[in-house]
């Protein structure tokens, strides 16, 4: 089983409740899960966030888009996956995703899981050193395996909060893998941190959703960005 699992909270510091914010008519979240659900390779979608009473309502909606939800600590983040694989013990890919990136396009995503399977790798992604990909179309898939051994082993405050680090800073440990494009997009941020990145997404998806609501990244691309203030 290929598990995707997407961390989630309502108490961003830069831009609160962003991740309900209302886009294109539904929350960001439901738009981005829309998305994740066109995935061929992913067999699963969990929802991890907070047992704090303000993700309540990421809980709730979660639960109304049918799929399954998993809390635990704010900042443990690395913990609430743990929570996820022991959900679902069957899981020996973990696929990693963050719920304000409402761009992510399952194209991308499908071709890292496949070139980790290829590679038969413990981690993959396709933010290398050298980024290729625009911001907020970052994904990172793992055995399972390597997440549990994270799980019992990172000790680092930085390493629990962001799930990943401990893997990739442990080349020796793990064997890795990366996927890289041509042209470069690293110059373009399609991630929600702040207001003008919302803003953004919206208008994204007003000027796709409509006519295609598949639209892909070079759809994306494509666009007028002397419209848009977040590029």
């Amino acid at each position: 089983m290929i598990l995707g699992i997407i961390q989630a909270r309502m108490s961003s510091s830069r831009l609160p409740g962003k991740v309900l914010a209302d886009v294109a008519g539904a929350p960001m979240l439901g738009r981005q899960v829309e998305r994740l659900r066109r995935s061929a390779r992913m067999d699963e979608l969990v929802v991890a966030t907070s047992d704090q009473a303000s993700d309540d309502a990421i809980a709730d909606y979660a639960a109304r888009l049918d799929l399954t939800v998993v809390r635990g600590p704010l900042e443990d983040v690395l913990g609430r996956f743990g929570r996820a694989l022991d959900a679902y013990p069957e899981a020996a890919t973990v696929v990693r995703m963050t719920a304000d990136c409402p761009l992510t396009d399952w194209r991308v995503l499908d071709a890292v899981i496949e070139r980790h399977a290829a590679a038969k790798a413990d981690y993959a992604s396709n933010t290398p050193q050298v980024r290729t990909y625009p911001h907020g179309l970052d994904v990172e898939v793992m055995t399972a395996r390597a997440l549990r051994t994270a799980l019992f082993e990172a000790a680092d405050p930085y390493d629990r909060e962001h799930v990943t680090p401990f893997l990739y800073r442990n080349p020796q440990r793990f064997r890795l893998e990366f996927l890289s494009q041509t042209p470069s997009l690293a110059h373009l941020r399609w991630t929600v941190d702040h207001p003008e990145d919302l803003d953004f997404v919206r208008h994204v998806y007003g000027a796709l959703y409509a006519e295609n609501p598949d639209f892909a990244m070079a759809d994306i691309a494509a666009l007028d960005w002397n419209s848009s203030k977040a590029v």
